[in-house]
């Protein structure tokens, strides 16, 4: 079976507010992400593809827990675990396992995602919160970082599709 993104890629607008042309931003490149698995196979999406191996559900399962960090946790405040990583295997969250499942990883992205949204209509712009490394960011600095973190990710899938299979795009 292959991979269908369950998202669709909306172009943001350009004449949008700060906080809608941020969202739009973020949510452009979480779907741009998606679709760089579209049409893939299991083993495809999990097939290590660079020297400290890579894979394209690698991608996925990173940017849930980065996800997860930022809007959750740290600007959150909520009291929860890390998705995948632990203190003794802190790179864990770019390792896809041989039980985890690309339909398990991207709804666990999804739902993340959703999670992220919620909290960040619920704050403000110029909310300011203390990251565990005791610098101060505001939510604007934090979707900022998310949309430069998605699409910089993004870049690295581009080149592990066009190696699996040759396609290419934006």
């Amino acid at each position: 079976m292959v991979f269908e993104s369950p998202v669709e890629r909306v172009v943001p607008n350009r004449l949008a507010g700060e906080r809608d042309a941020l969202m739009q931003q973020l949510d452009f490149h979480r779907a741009t992400l998606l679709g760089k698995l579209e049409g893939l196979d299991e083993e495809q999406l999990r097939r290590p593809m660079t020297a400290s191996g890579l894979s394209l559900l690698g991608l996925v399962k990173h940017l849930a827990e980065t996800e997860h960090g930022w809007f959750l946790k740290i600007y959150g405040g909520l009291p929860e675990p890390d998705l995948f990583s632990t203190d003794d295997q802190p790179d864990e969250e770019f390792r896809v396992g041989p039980d985890e499942t690309a339909d398990a990883l991207v709804g666990q992205y999804l739902r993340t995602c959703e999670r992220a949204r919620a909290v960040v209509a619920a704050g403000g712009l110029d909310d300011v919160v203390t990251t565990p490394s005791g610098v101060e960011a505001n939510l604007r600095a934090i979707l900022v970082h998310m949309i430069q973190e998605t699409a910089r990710h993004n870049g690295h899938a581009d080149i592990i599709r066009e190696a699996i299979d040759g396609a290419t795009g934006d």
